[in-house]
């Protein structure tokens, strides 16, 4: 018995052994996180977790899905390009952390590692996404919980009676039936219909039923429910008259819904969204039951309320569902809620495209600056509005591509349209439309300082990363001075056009308030920048060339972006522990970095300082006005040598510099030392961020961090980096551009 019991306790145990064993594995190891695959189309909108991980793909960018905003994205955004516009991601793909946040007002748009985003006026949600790396102790959804797509069943809005005597069950025949439910609950009738008439357009009641006795037949019955009235006598089957009223696919702006099923007489064929039966077979005859007894028995006129008593046949689709039709003739309907749209029961509703994408290989903000002094009288005044209403018609107005706004100027300039009122080319032209000519002189300078001051603001619509575009159509010549207000325009960075319609002859100029002066306001002397119009009915003629040239964006000299507009100081260390080779390596350094920006009086002016115990400028702002003849300058840089007194150098830039900087240029200065200084950084880089300058430091070999870090703007936002040898300079080019860009798009423009 002993012998035989042994085993049994062996198997005992070995049970025992396995129930305590952890499923896992071996004692305390943690569930590995699983990340969950998305495609690149999948938006944030759709995935109804507040945060989670997923796994972008490889090549999301060349897919080209929508992004709506910078760093704070719309939710009905790509997930996968918002993270490689945010460099969360590579194009390569990888896990993100997205995470659910509150809707914005607005949305800006910008050009970011390869990914152009959208800006959107406003959403009801937005996210923000970081690299796919799990806190410690989080563990997220290891599936992601999608939004339903829409359904595509016909909601009758019906209770329907569960009650076993209001409920017969119909054999399926080839001969429909017809069940009627009269007010005795335990009574039903079975009848034969007579013969078709012609198909009722029905529609989805998301009410409750008119008739109490309504129910809704079971799934796969052949039932129908027939008026408690008896059926009138049959009508034969006849080619149908023309119809008195329109069908609601004529009415202006109808729209059929793609997601309902609709009956197709005697084919049993159901449409579906992804069945598109052949137009030519469906019923094209008019469609409203109330209107067909009408004109059978009383011809063309349409029928009293009374006579749309529902007591007619109620259709069923093919797919057995009951449908309720429409009274089109009571006075409170609605043309576009009778028949023509569907409430469909969706708890996500999918989300608005944008009314009007635009043109966006014409991405522009651009402002006309119409003449409306009296000179022009007013019918040269309709003829230049119809010019702007066909201008606007030809460019494509959308939000995706060129905004377009218009200042009536005479005495003053006054705004008529602003860059934010339309958001497409009718929009435009209905606006053109309401605009009334206000008279007074052609006072053109005074306006174009109104659109360098106020007119090209974030509150009028301004966009940023698009060029500000300015034409001035005038009547003659202006009458005041446009020189020093188009000077300011231009290095806010807005491209000035002019177009002349009947400029002065010889023996006009001499009343010229100012001469020249098209070419003393337009961006470039060339002719690309002036249309002279002969008369005023060939107006319409310069359309289609004014269009191309706003359109062509690379020849836009003047647009205020990351590469022009700008006052860059470069303070150079000539100090003896450089070294002869290693300086003629920086001066390399800063001609890639000058290279890289658009060179002239209104674009980017370069300066330059090369210190030791001593400063010595170089060249200041401006001295060389074209690319050529500055990177030959910095070439000619000889090299200094002794101490090193940074401190003094920054003082000595700001003083010999930056005071005589321009208005509306952003002042950039970028100091490039290799060791610790003899003087105090910290109270001069102070006071030269004070001044607005945004300082970028370049420490090399035995550069001192701290100091670095007293001279940068702000060291986070990586305004300062150490090269740990001369000869590695070159790698730091593209990250200071890229810098400077970045931080141009992110900031707001006055």
């Amino acid at each position: 018995m002993i012998r035989g019991s042994v085993p049994v306790i062996i198997c005992a145990l070995l049970l025992s052994c396995v129930c305590w064993a952890k499923p896992g594995g071996s004692k305390g190891k943690k569930p590995k996180q699983v990340v969950p695959d998305i495609e690149c189309d999948v938006r944030a909108g759709k995935i109804n977790l507040e945060e989670f991980i997923a796994r972008c793909p490889a090549q999301c960018k060349e897919s080209r899905m929508k992004v709506y905003g910078t760093d704070v994205f719309a939710s009905i955004s790509s997930i996968c390009n918002a993270a490689i516009h945010s460099g969360v991601i590579t194009n390569t793909g990888g896990k993100v952390i997205v995470k659910k946040m509150a809707g914005q007002n607005i949305y800006k748009g910008s050009n970011s590692n390869g990914v152009r985003s959208l800006s959107l006026p406003k959403w009801r949600e937005s996210f923000v996404v970081s690299v796919g790396k799990p806190k410690k102790g989080v563990i997220y959804p290891s599936t992601l919980d999608y939004v339903p797509s829409r359904p595509t069943y016909v909601n009758t809005g019906q209770k329907e009676d569960k009650s076993p005597a209001a409920t017969t069950a119909v054999p399926t025949t080839t001969t429909p039936v017809v069940t009627t439910t009269t007010p005795e609950p335990t009574t039903t009738t079975t009848t034969t219909p007579p013969p078709p008439t012609p198909t009722t357009r029905a529609r989805a009641v998301a009410h409750k039923p008119r008739d109490a006795g309504l129910r809704r037949p079971e799934t796969g019955s052949t039932s129908r429910r027939q008026p408690s009235s008896p059926v009138g006598p049959a009508y034969p089957r006849r080619d149908w008259p023309p119809p008195a009223f329109p069908r609601p696919d004529w009415f202006p702006g109808a729209r059929r819904p793609t997601d309902v099923s609709y009956p197709v007489p005697d084919s049993g064929y159901t449409w579906s969204e992804t069945d598109t039966p052949d137009i030519s077979a469906r019923d094209h005859r008019p469609d409203f039951s109330g209107y067909e007894r009408w004109y059978y028995n009383f011809g063309p006129y349409p029928p009293r309320s009374t006579d749309l008593d529902g007591s007619h046949t109620i259709p069923l689709d093919s797919t057995h569902t009951k449908v309720e039709p429409v009274d089109v003739w009571k006075s409170e309907a609605n043309v576009y809620e009778s028949g023509f749209t569907v409430k469909e029961q969706d708890p996500a509703p999918r989300p608005p495209e944008p009314v009007s994408q635009g043109d966006p290989n014409c991405k522009v903000d651009l402002a006309f600056l119409m003449d409306g002094s009296w000179s022009i009288g007013k019918r040269r005044f309709k003829i230049q509005k119809d010019f702007l209403a066909e201008v606007a018609q030809v460019i494509n107005v959308g939000i995706a591509g060129p905004m377009m706004g218009i200042i009536q100027y005479g005495d003053d300039p006054v705004t008529e349209i602003s860059l934010r009122t339309c958001s497409n080319s009718r929009e435009v032209k209905s606006a053109v439309d309401k605009i009334v000519q206000k008279g007074g002189q052609s006072n053109v300078g005074k306006a174009l300082s109104y659109i360098n001051k106020q007119y090209f603001s974030d509150g009028n619509g301004n966009r940023g990363a698009a060029p500000n575009v300015a034409v001035v159509l005038v009547d003659g010549w202006p009458t005041d001075k446009v020189e020093e207000a188009s000077r300011l325009a231009r290095e806010s960075g807005i491209n000035i056009f002019f177009v002349t319609i009947e400029g002065p002859d010889e023996d006009e100029k001499q009343n010229l308030v100012e001469a020249s002066f098209v070419d003393k306001a337009v961006c470039r002397t060339n002719g690309f920048f002036s249309l002279p119009v002969n008369s005023w009915f060939a107006l319409r003629k310069a359309v289609q060339p004014l269009v191309k040239r706003i359109c062509d964006t690379d020849r836009l000299v003047c647009s205020k972006t990351c590469v022009n507009a700008n006052d860059i100081a470069f303070v150079i260390d000539g100090s003896s522990s450089v070294g002869t080779g290693n300086f003629r390596t920086v001066l390399q350094f800063v001609a890639n970095v000058t290279r890289e920006f658009e060179i002239s009086d209104t674009d980017t002016r370069v300066g330059a300082v090369q210190y030791t115990y001593e400063q010595r400028l170089e060249f200041a702002f401006g001295q060389y006005d074209n690319k050529a003849e500055l990177l030959n300058a910095i070439k000619r840089i000889n090299y200094w040598s002794g101490g090193t007194s940074t401190g003094a150098a920054i003082t000595f830039t700001a003083e010999q510099l930056f005071s005589k900087s321009k208005p509306n240029k952003r002042k950039i200065m970028i100091v490039i030392t290799d060791g610790r200084s003899y003087d105090d950084v910290r109270a001069p880089a102070l006071a030269v961020h004070a001044q607005g300058v945004i300082a970028y430091s370049i420490g090399i070999a035995w550069a001192a961090q701290d100091e670095l870090e007293y001279i940068a703007t702000d060291p986070d936002k990586e305004h300062s980096f150490f090269v740990d040898e001369f000869d590695n300079l070159y790698k730091f080019v593209p990250k200071i551009i890229h810098n400077i860009c970045q931080e141009f798009n992110s900031q707001p423009r006055n």
